[in-house]
């Protein structure tokens, strides 16, 4: 019996109310003094909390392998992400509200700025605003593709979706991003003999878009990641048996809370925003996935004191969530993005857990190095969805 099948065997309905508060790309590395981001910064709230839980640290894949976004986030949701590899171009359609079919290939899209060569200078366009994207999207829209129907929406900043719908069409298929600058974009290539009419298609469809681009200032270029099909992934309800709500700024984190079936719930760019949809929801729901993102994207800009400040943000949005009285509250992020990096690591993340029924360890801070010595040792992320369902009784015993 695998561990979805255990959850959804032992599981059992209850009165009890989890929180799992994400902040995204949490775990980081040391800086100028020596202190990763999160133990540079002022977090009373957290530091008091981690004297009353049990902490620890918590590796969202394998030993040495670095995570995507989406494999972070179906591991903390309790699925082996191993078994789960969910596009990325999925999880951002699903959380513009983009009614994906089954046979639709969506691609996440980030637009980009390169040089005369062809080499990217910029895989983010300097971050251009929503609306700067939005225009972009428009001329895309003029793009037709040959025997399928093609869709391009506008999702936040320098991101955007892009979809295929038809006949024949197969995932399996590369992504066009080589994750460094001073090179060229990667050609979509087909992994498997499906998809190779796909590549193809989607190769064109980057030929006459980048073309089109080219004379912009920053967006004169773009990468696609994550180009998949909607994966039959059991759902979170029937898993867990519990009414699930996901509070995220933006639309990946949304997406990906669709996709395993909780109820993704309104709310607005700022931390605070979000504590209120947390308050307007709190009878409705069961469990809350709580989002924060800045953390991440303040980590790939090696900004250490921007993360800091996130990191000190959230540390005082904690006392509003504790007031609302969790009977289960975890605290830890999807994957690392240390700041002298730049982007995503293989680290592990600085984990606490909560709860009434809980053993307190030694532990008297919530930062990297304190977590190394804590009670929960050096766990999976997939195994902190049951130990919550656990601490909030809502596991039966297992066999006689």
């Amino acid at each position: 019996m695998n561990q979805l099948e255990l959850m959804r065997a032992l599981s059992m309905p209850g009165e009890t109310k989890l929180v799992l508060m994400v902040l995204d790309g949490l775990g980081g590395l040391p800086g100028p003094d020596g202190l990763t981001e999160l133990e540079a910064a002022k977090t009373p709230n957290f530091d008091a909390l981690a004297k009353r839980a049990t902490t620890g640290l918590s590796l969202p894949a394998r030993p040495g392998i670095t995570p995507g976004s989406g494999p972070g986030h179906v591991a903390l949701f309790g699925y082996d992400p191993m078994e789960w590899e969910i596009g990325r171009g999925v999880l951002e359609a699903l959380g513009i509200d983009f009614d994906l079919g089954p046979n639709d290939v969506a691609a996440r899209g980030n637009f980009a700025t390169v040089d005369a060569e062809g080499n990217i200078t910029d895989r983010r366009a300097g971050r251009i605003p929503t609306e700067e994207g939005a225009r972009l999207v428009e001329r895309l829209k003029q793009i037709e593709l040959p025997g399928v129907e093609t869709f391009v929406k506008v999702v936040k900043e320098y991101r955007f979706v892009l979809v295929l719908r038809g006949e024949g069409l197969a995932d399996g298929l590369t992504e066009t991003d080589p994750q460094q600058t001073g090179v060229p974009p990667l050609p979509v290539e087909a992994t498997r003999p499906e998809a190779e009419r796909t590549a193809e298609l989607i190769e064109q469809w980057l030929a006459e878009a980048r073309k089109m681009l080219s004379d912009e200032e920053k967006a004169n270029s773009m990468n696609l990641r994550g180009i998949a099909k909607v994966p039959p992934i059991p759902k979170m309800p029937d898993l867990y048996k519990m009414k699930l709500g996901a509070i995220a700024t933006y639309p990946m984190y949304r997406g990906i809370g669709r996709l395993v079936g909780m109820d993704v719930l309104s709310t607005g760019d700022t931390i605070e925003s979000e504590i209120e949809t947390l308050r307007e929801h709190w009878k409705a729901h069961d469990f809350f996935f709580f989002h924060v993102k800045k953390t991440d994207s303040y980590g790939e800009d090696g900004n250490f004191d921007g993360k800091v400040h996130v990191i000190e943000e959230a540390d005082a949005a904690l006392p509003a969530i504790l007031d609302l009285n969790p009977d289960v509250l975890v605290v830890t992020g999807d994957h690392s993005t240390p700041w002298s990096i730049k982007a995503h690591s293989w680290h592990e993340l600085p984990t606490m857990l909560w709860s009434r029924h809980i053993r307190p360890d030694q532990v008297e801070a919530y930062g990297e190095r304190a977590c190394m010595l804590g009670g929960l040792g050096h766990i999976r992320h997939y195994d902190l969805l049951p130990l919550m369902m656990a601490h909030g009784e809502r596991l039966n015993k297992f066999g006689a």
